[in-house]
């Protein structure tokens, strides 16, 4: 497994993991009609500006024949007014590739990431039927809330979470 960096060129296998994952890990928590509406053009584009966005940091994790098989993200959202802090906004792998300690890499990748910019705090938001969270909480973050939120006209309950020693956290990635 390689984990690398994403370049523009990435944007169209972000963008089919994107929706690929997203149809997988919501599957009956999101409803069926937002899922299946979701397009592979649309989040292509959306991952062109977040690669070309300042401040964003993309990472890519290949498979043994170069395709990219999962992606992770970090912005600070226009919401966090925490100083010195950010935010892990996604990561997302293809079904078959869960479970296999991708996951874990790309979360060590974005906390180096993290340390070499100096970030004290990371935020990160889980949708709270999303087992994924489990993964987050393993490594450490702390439930800070909870908020509501809408995606396809349901109201969904999504979970904040927070480290506040990324030393800890690579030392748990180790």
């Amino acid at each position: 497994m390689n984990i690398r960096e994403a370049i523009i060129q990435d944007a169209q296998g972000i963008g089919k993991v994107h929706v690929d994952s997203w149809r997988t890990t919501y599957k009956d928590i999101i409803p069926d009609h937002f899922l299946n509406n979701l397009s592979y053009e649309q989040r292509t584009e959306l991952a062109k500006r977040n690669i070309t966005k300042k401040d964003n940091h993309m990472l890519v994790a290949e498979n043994e024949f170069g395709e990219i098989v999962g992606f992770a993200d970090a912005s600070t959202r226009e919401t966090n007014v925490v100083p010195h802090s950010s935010d892990l906004t996604s990561i997302y792998l293809l079904e078959e590739y869960q479970g296999k300690g991708i996951g874990k890499l790309l979360l060590k990748e974005l906390f180096m990431y993290f340390k070499q910019i100096g970030y004290q705090s990371i935020f990160v938001e889980v949708l709270a039927e999303n087992k994924t969270r489990n993964f987050y909480e393993y490594y450490g973050a702390e439930y800070v809330k909870t908020v509501q939120i809408t995606i396809g006209g349901k109201v969904l309950e999504e979970y904040v979470y927070v480290w506040n020693d990324i030393d800890k956290v690579l030392e748990t990635l180790e």
